[in-house]
């Protein structure tokens, strides 16, 4: 009893401490930093400003199969317009010729 309770405390705390990590952020770092988090770790949550965030890849391959990728550009700390990756978007998005 007494071990699945520490081991209980355990994951929770193991827990609560991924959650108050602070994820990188682009406008804190260089953009050759950003490029090469973004292409070391394949695929990676990223702030770009207060309270916005979203998941780059490196490639096609980190996205859905009705997913395909758009180059994202985002500012950084040395850069306005850093290509710091991409993002995975639908395959099947609406077009202005399709929305009716």
């Amino acid at each position: 009893m007494v071990i699945r309770s520490v081991l209980s405390f355990a994951a929770a705390f193991a827990a609560s401490a991924a959650l108050a990590q602070p994820r990188p952020t682009t406008t804190g770092m260089p953009c050759s930093a950003a490029r090469a988090l973004v292409a070391s770790q394949g695929a990676v949550v990223l702030g770009t400003g207060p309270n916005l965030y979203d998941r780059y890849v490196a490639h096609q391959g980190f996205c859905g199969l009705d997913q395909i990728t758009e180059p994202a550009y985002e500012r950084s700390a040395d850069t306005a317009q850093c290509f710091v990756g991409y993002r995975c978007v639908s395959r099947f998005r609406d077009t202005p010729e399709t929305v009716r």
